[in-house]
């Protein structure tokens, strides 16, 4: 070919790609280890850690371990976790009362991580799927062919008070019931826990990205029953405007923070609500997308650190503010130049 062909071009957009220098000059999008919030599964007594088999590198923790994790990502630079109880089946029952024990699993693991790390932010998950039988996240109607919402709500309100009072930062509503966000705020403003804040799972959607998680939480359907069907309180994975009308519901009932679920497949819902609110988003990069990287990372079809980071990347470019993700140690310390 000719050396002497040249274009006339007054714009040329290679020209800040052409070192790394440039290339961090105009870097529109920048990852931080404070931006990640670890999911993180306590269980009770002092066992050593059981690995969840769908979710690799991934363990459920006795509380003292909890602590020495948390101390762990407070050093990579991870300043908040979300912490999620793996109960005795035997504490379960249709209506969860286990969820209102003043000495729940959940209760003491967030009262030890505080005394331990006061400076850490600690989110709570508020919704029964972790202590019903059945595994919905609230009472079922008498019939038991729905989630009962007004009922369900009820048992949340006593849930995130106490919730509050063992020191979180956040209670996390997870459950998708109307107006759950309103009666919380006015019953933690009640309790005198005005400076506990709501990070509302405001755009949850019925997923079949969730399932390595239930198993974690001991959440899944039996073996003999017929699978878990969440749509009639969770989002139709169909609808964009409909994502949107419930993030600005929960921000007009007093919503901190709203959160879309899961992150990586909604990444236009993600941007969607980022438009609609100047309030803080999250955005949970579940169980099911970190799972399929470590599978297919695993026959060697793919890069695993360079796709976490690369699918961490596209969250937060969405708009997410905040990325709750099984990658965050990973991730904070490739951040930091120090590998896994």
């Amino acid at each position: 070919m000719s050396g002497s062909f040249k274009l006339d071009l007054p714009v040329r957009p290679r020209r800040l790609r052409r070192t790394a220098g440039i290339r961090a000059l105009v870097e529109e999008t920048t990852l931080r280890p404070a931006d990640f919030i670890a999911p993180l599964f306590v269980i009770d007594g002092k066992a050593a850690p059981e690995p969840v088999g769908s979710m690799p590198g991934v363990e459920r923790l006795n509380i003292a371990d909890l602590v020495k994790e948390c101390r762990g990502l407070l050093k990579t630079g991870v300043r908040a976790v979300a912490l999620f109880p793996k109960i005795d089946p035997r504490l379960k029952n249709d209506h969860g009362t286990a969820a209102l024990d003043e000495d729940a699993l959940i209760l003491r693991a967030v009262r030890a991580v505080k005394k331990a790390l006061p400076e850490l932010v600690v989110i709570t998950d508020i919704a029964l799927d972790p202590y019903t039988t059945h595994g919905h996240d609230g009472l079922l109607t008498s019939d038991g062919a729905d989630v009962a919402n007004d009922a369900t709500v009820e048992v949340l309100v006593k849930m995130s008070v106490l919730h509050a009072r063992a020191g979180v930062d956040f209670v996390a509503p997870s459950d998708m019931m109307d107006g759950r966000i309103a009666a919380i705020r006015r019953a933690l403003d009640a309790a005198g826990c005005e400076q506990t804040a709501i990070m509302a799972y405001s755009s949850k959607f019925a997923s079949a990205f969730y399932g390595p998680f239930r198993d974690a939480v001991g959440s899944s359907k039996a073996a003999d029953s017929a699978p878990l069907d969440k749509r009639t309180y969770q989002l139709s994975p169909a609808n964009r405007r409909e994502a949107v009308v419930e993030a600005l519901l929960d921000e007009s009932e007093g919503a901190d923070a709203l959160m879309v679920k899961p992150a990586g497949p909604y990444l236009d819902i993600i941007r969607e609500v980022r438009d609609a609110t100047r309030k803080p988003l999250a955005a949970y990069q579940v169980s099911g997308e970190y799972a399929q990287l470590h599978a297919a990372a695993k026959l060697g079809w793919l890069d695993l650190e360079r796709t976490a980071m690369e699918s961490l990347l596209a969250i937060k470019r969405a708009g997410a503010d905040m990325i709750l993700t099984y990658f965050a140690k990973t991730a904070a310390r490739l951040l930091q130049g120090g590998g896994k």
